[in-house]
């Protein structure tokens, strides 16, 4: 975090400043910012957030073990460290952000990129900060730090060194990204798409457009907006740009976008394209699985370009990463099994895409076996969108499609009714099931998709099938 006075971040917070020990209302504090104890470092701020299940006001003495010198709490903590008490942690965390960021940002130096959209923020966010770190220091998310809590955290990793601080704004409902952007207020703000991930919590598709279309209205005067051409929600978002005099650059495959992507062949090893940046063309062998990454690296690109990057430079750094993310599209098992674990989080769009790389990098020979389980927050639409992953999975002429829990059996129902006929489709009730069964049932050649949202738990199933057949 970039060093402050106490007294200061009490009043940054609007929080009572308690000392303790040798600190003085003068003492700096310039340790990273954190709220899980486990990850707290000497010099350290621990935030003890109230959670759902246990309190972080427990955990305070084990953060000042590990050497934490400061406790923003709502209720002081019978523990020799200093504390700053605030009536609600959350929102002085974000305060506390605002405030580093903007210090920083005083220099000069410090450019902000912020990332939505209902799929592909964590890959485009990896993707771009392994081209800008090539151009100095970058801070970006671990994981998907992309919500109220994990946004302001990745933002208080800023220091007087960092030249870049790429942000992913997630939302389950409206205001949230422009409450999340606000406290940056990006130079430039990507946005990936418009899709029904999340359409429970935003109340349909046209709300899920204008909550992501926050983030183009929180992108400074003068910035810049990276749109997906091929999105035509997103191209509604134009008149919002110029409204807010922000420019706009297109990606996408659309011939008129400023980068593009053509000729893209799918393969088990990765994904190879042509890139166009203004009228420049260069190879690209994209080792992360799947077609719809191309387009969060195209977006990676149009970004990191404005910035200054050199195309080739960004091509380079490109090539050098191999998985979007844990549980993203990642190859586990061996040459004889393959399992592709991409069991992190699902939508109807991310989990068709998933499907449709599943069929393509199955060669003659090979067999392609989904294994799928629950899409969560689709609202009244989860019905439909389940039938429609069983039937394109039948479809795509996928021979072994394994149904996992009870929120996602009209896959299996779909599936059965389109076609899919004796075993070719089965359902288990729960993932111990599902391995006892599959451990039994591939054999060499086989090809896996492991694809569901984060709250089915298969991705832990994905795991263990990497390990089995290792």
């Amino acid at each position: 975090m970039t060093p402050f006075p106490l007294h200061r971040i009490a009043h940054i917070v609007g929080g009572e400043l308690r000392l303790s020990g040798a600190d003085t209302p003068d003492t700096i504090v310039d340790g990273p910012v954190d709220t899980d104890s486990r990850q707290m470092v000497p010099g350290g701020v621990f935030v003890a957030k109230p959670g759902a299940e246990t309190d972080g006001h427990l955990f305070v003495p084990a953060a000042v073990a590990a050497g934490a010198v400061l406790a923003i709490v709502e209720r002081p903590v019978d523990t020799p460290v200093t504390q700053i008490v605030v009536p609600d942690v959350v929102a002085a965390l974000a305060d506390l952000a605002r405030a580093v960021v903007a210090e920083v940002r005083a220099t000069g130096r410090l450019r902000v990129v912020g990332i939505t959209g209902s799929n592909g923020k964590t890959t485009t966010k990896n993707l771009l900060a392994r081209i800008m770190a090539g151009a100095g220091e970058t801070v970006a998310p671990r994981a998907s730090f992309n919500n109220e809590v994990g946004a302001p955290l990745t933002m208080l990793r800023v220091g007087p060194a960092t030249r870049f601080l790429v942000s992913e704004f997630g939302a389950s409902g409206p205001g949230e990204i422009a409450r999340l952007a606000g406290l940056v207020t990006p130079d430039i703000g990507i946005v990936l798409m418009v899709g029904l991930a999340h359409a429970g919590g935003f109340g349909g598709i046209e709300e899920t457009f204008r909550a992501k279309s926050e983030l183009v209205q929180a992108v400074r005067p003068g910035g810049l907006a990276v749109l997906n051409a091929d999105d035509p929600r997103v191209r509604r978002m134009a008149p919002i740009a110029a409204d807010r005099g922000v420019e706009v650059r297109w990606f996408g495959l659309d011939a008129d976008a400023a980068v593009r992507a053509h000729d893209v062949e799918v393969s088990a090893s990765g994904t190879r394209f042509v890139l166009t940046v203004d009228g420049a063309s260069m190879p690209v062998n994209l080792r992360v699985l799947g077609a719809h990454h191309v387009m969060n690296a195209l977006a990676a690109v149009a970004a990191a370009t404005a910035l200054g990057v050199e195309p080739a430079d960004c091509v380079a750094a490109l090539e050098t990463v191999e998985i979007a993310e844990r549980w993203r599209m990642q190859p586990l098992g061996s040459d004889r099994v393959r399992i592709i674990n991409d069991a992190y989080n699902a939508s109807p769009d991310s989990m068709a895409a998933a499907l449709r790389t599943l069929a393509q990098i199955t060669a003659p020979g090979e067999r392609a076996v989904a294994v799928l389980g629950a899409m969560s927050e689709l609202g009244e639409q989860a019905g439909e969108e389940h039938d429609r992953i069983g039937e394109l999975a039948v479809r795509l002429r996928i021979p072994r499609i394994v149904v996992i829990g009870a929120e996602a059996r009209r896959m299996y129902l779909a599936a059965i009714a389109e076609g899919s006929w004796s075993d070719e489709a089965v359902f288990f009730a729960t993932a111990d099931e599902a391995f006892e069964y599959l451990l039994g049932e591939l054999r060499d050649g086989d090809r896996v998709l492991v694809k569901s949202s984060n709250s089915a738990g298969l991705r832990f199933l994905g795991d263990r099938l990497g390990e089995s057949f290792s």
